[in-house]
């Protein structure tokens, strides 16, 4: 493989990981919100926002766990050498 290729693979491979944490941090953001809105109208907004921040920091770790595991490259089992 020549280096160019290989540069420009890692770069696309860095771009979908980047793609993916995006997408689901506006996710966990959006659910977040919503969660944050019900507890707020329930329990008012100290116990709202402290719901709000364990939920947005949990999202960003899992958000960053869940675009790691969609973006790690496809292992490929090696080909058997069978003796003749």
């Amino acid at each position: 493989m020549r280096p160019e290729t290989h540069t420009r693979k890692s770069f696309e491979d860095i771009m979908l990981l980047i793609g993916y944490y995006v997408v689901f941090m506006i996710l966990g953001d959006f659910a977040a919100y919503l969660i944050g809105l019900f507890v707020e109208r329930e329990f008012g907004g100290q116990v709202s926002l402290i719901v709000f921040l364990a939920l947005y920091f949990l999202f960003l770790w899992v958000a960053w766990l869940l675009a790691v595991r969609l973006s790690e490259p496809k292992q490929t089992a090696p080909a058997s050498q069978g003796s003749a």
